[in-house]
């Protein structure tokens, strides 16, 4: 089968590294496999995807509506004459309509809640395609596929619900849960709203204050970083702040800290918590999104988007070695359902069962 997967660019963020880990295991099991990244850019992502000889074609496109976009997919889909498109993120109102006219089967999944889909002319245009089986739109989770049912209209078995999948192979699994009070807090996501960095440095100042050789790690790059910078000299904890920026290896980190934070305002399903998971770590996450059908509270730390709550639950952790490893071990336990091979073997279900009218 040959499959391509088309995305805006292939940043670090989580819908990004899922296509990576998706086409590296289509590849594994004998697929054909291409990646279409509308945007020139390139990244520590693209380096490894080009490395294990996996073909990316960079469209060039322009900032804004890019008319370009049609003939371009059009030629490069006449060209390699895919079995299967499979969409990620905005990429949709160019792609939909060229695939539809050249009957192409296309999968789009939404990496988070419908509402975020880009725009309500995007969603417009997306719930003609939905609603007439032109697309079939997969769910990260059954949070995720409850907001697609609401905003679409659709009948439940029409999405197909796919948890996000990493080589679990490749974590660094944790075997010692004791602290020397020098207390280490990770974070990973890009510098965005949506990720709550300002909730998490203010959360993190209440707790640093009572435990002074607490340190807080920032794994992310995006355009609030400088804020967030100013923030942590604001709150004068600029000290035992530390900013990583991008990492192409984020594994060595998890392992190396007493816990993980994901204090986000929403999310789909984030690549980061299975990766935390698959590494045995106590995570305190908010309970927003397909979040709670990753973690429930026996294996990890679930709190509501609120800056007290997050203080608290590094006060929790911060007083019971127990508590750590009751739940890192837990949620190492649950993250067998997240595994790269389980999730490409749901996506070619769907790729031979779903399509066009």
């Amino acid at each position: 089968m040959k499959v391509i997967q088309v995305i805006p660019f292939l940043s670090m963020g989580g819908a990004e590294i899922m296509c990576e880990n998706l086409v590296y295991e289509l590849k594994r099991q004998g697929h054909e496999v291409m990646i279409v990244s509308l945007y020139d850019k390139k990244s520590p992502v693209t380096e490894r995807i080009e490395k294990a000889g996996i073909d990316i074609r960079y469209l060039g496109k322009k900032i804004g509506f890019d008319f370009s976009m049609f003939g371009k997919l059009k030629r490069l889909f006449r060209a390699e004459r895919p079995d299967v498109i499979h969409t990620h993120l905005y990429v949709t109102k160019y792609v939909f309509p060229v695939a539809a006219q050249m009957r192409i089967k296309t999968v789009h999944t939404l990496h988070s809640v419908a509402k975020e889909e880009n725009g309500w002319l995007t969603r417009k245009l997306n719930n003609f395609f939905y609603r007439n089986r032109f697309v079939v739109p997969v769910s990260l989770s059954q949070r995720v596929q409850d907001t697609i049912v609401e905003e679409y209209r659709l009948k439940r078995r029409l999405i197909p619900v796919i948890f996000n999948g990493i080589d679990l192979n490749k974590c660094q699994i944790k075997h010692d849960y004791s602290n020397d009070k020098n207390f280490k807090i990770l974070h990973i996501g890009s510098f965005q709203d949506v990720k709550n960095h300002k909730g998490l440095l203010e959360a993190f100042s209440i707790f640093n204050k009572k435990h002074p050789s607490s340190h807080l790690y920032l794994i992310g790059y995006g355009t609030l970083q400088e804020a967030m910078e100013l923030l942590a000299n604001q709150l004068e904890i600029e000290s035992s702040v530390t900013f990583l920026g991008m990492q192409s290896n984020v594994h060595k980190y998890i392992s190396a800290m007493d816990m993980l934070v994901l204090p986000s305002k929403y999310e789909g399903m984030p690549m980061t918590l299975i990766e935390a998971m698959g590494s045995g770590m106590p995570i305190v996450a908010t309970r927003v999104g397909g979040i709670p059908d990753m973690l429930d509270d026996d294996s990890a730390i679930l709190i509501p988007v609120e800056t007290l709550a997050i203080a608290e639950a590094f006060e929790k952790y911060y007083l019971s070695e127990d508590l750590r490893k009751l739940h890192g071990m837990a949620a190492l336990k649950r993250a067998t359902r997240f595994s790269v091979e389980t999730m490409a073997s749901n996506y070619l279900r769907v790729y031979v069962g779903g399509g066009n009218k």
